[in-house]
């Protein structure tokens, strides 16, 4: 499969430009901005959002976060409290289509500056290795009787877009143009932390292509469709034995289905992730007589992370991944 190219300076002024009209859009005149303690309310919708307003705001912002640690994102259910605390935030990041109770409940806070994620770079649609799995057992009939919607975006759009370090990073120039908008007076400390990121998700990106660049095989197979990105950016084949909702279950004939092609792909190890059930990566590893290990999506993190911020999960992806796939 072709792998993407790096997107180009422009793109990313480009969603600078668009964090700073979204923000625009929704905020109206310019108020005065912070709590008693001088500093910045930042809600962040889940783990990802609340690791860039914390990187690029440090000591300039206080961040609170509507999904906790331990719980699963794309379930969570928002109270009237948290939709409160909402209204009161300076300023709210989160990513639209991931999470559809937090898409509700920033609709209905009245926030004035929302930044929303997807704007900021491009959502794109990903089956598994050209399958398309929506059908199956769990996606549709399952999602619709527990009274979610595991849709995600427009036409299926893959909101997963963090685990991309180069997408990431785009997310992140917009989030600190954002608050360069919403504190004009710290404006020069957000900048140069972002700057300070950008770097460090350029670090990442150039080791996952370097570590990811000869592998023996290119087909790895996750308990969670969450890695699409990042497979197409490094030139790599997701076989996803639930979607992108985690606690799908998947129709016998997939199962039958992934244990061919993990036959024919010479694929070793089956991965389950932190936050969902690990049911039925054991159930194909044992049927195929394959290992298991972790992938995390990053979602959350919770005691069980291999990694103590996004950059150490991160790594301990690419080495489960390198470690899975092994050398040509």
């Amino acid at each position: 499969m072709n792998v993407r190219r790096l997107i180009p300076t422009a793109a990313l002024a480009g969603a600078v430009a668009l964090a700073a009209t979204a923000l625009t859009a929704c905020s109206g005149a310019a108020g005065p901005t912070g709590g008693k303690d001088g500093k910045l309310d930042v809600m962040a919708s889940f783990y990802p959002m609340q690791f860039l307003a914390e990187r690029i705001g440090k000591d300039h912002v206080k961040v609170a976060t509507l999904t906790k640690p331990g719980v699963e994102p794309h379930d969570l259910e928002i109270t009237p409290k948290q939709t409160a605390q909402l209204g009161e935030a300076d300023v709210v990041l989160y990513l639209r289509s991931l999470q559809p109770a937090v898409d509700k409940a920033v609709a209905q806070s009245g926030v004035k500056n929302v930044v929303d994620a997807a704007t900021l770079t491009k959502l794109e649609v990903h089956g598994t290795s050209g399958h398309d799995h929506a059908g199956e057992e769990g996606e549709g009939a399952e999602g619709a009787a527990d009274g979610h919607d595991h849709s995600h975006g427009e036409a299926g759009e893959d909101p997963h877009v963090w685990l991309d370090p180069v997408k990431y990073a785009e997310i992140a120039k917009g989030v600190g143009a954002a608050l360069e908008k919403s504190d004009p007076d710290h404006a020069a400390d957000y900048k140069k932390n972002t700057d300070e990121l950008l770097a460090e998700l350029g670090k990442l990106d150039t080791d996952f292509k370097d570590g990811l660049k000869n592998t023996a095989s290119k087909t790895f197979i996750t308990t969670h469709s969450a890695f699409g990105y990042l497979a197409e950016r490094y030139g790599l084949d997701q076989e996803g034995i639930s979607g992108v909702d985690p606690e799908s279950e998947p129709s016998p004939a997939h199962m039958k289905e992934l244990q061919g092609v993990a036959k024919k792909d010479n694929v070793t190890t089956v991965f389950f992730e932190t936050l969902a059930s690990d049911k039925t990566a054991k159930t194909l590893a044992t049927d195929t007589g394959l290992k298991t290990d972790v992938l995390d999506p990053l979602e959350g993190l919770t005691d069980k992370s291999q990694g103590a911020d996004y950059f150490e999960v991160m790594r301990s992806n690419l080495k489960n991944l390198q470690k899975a796939l092994g050398d040509k």
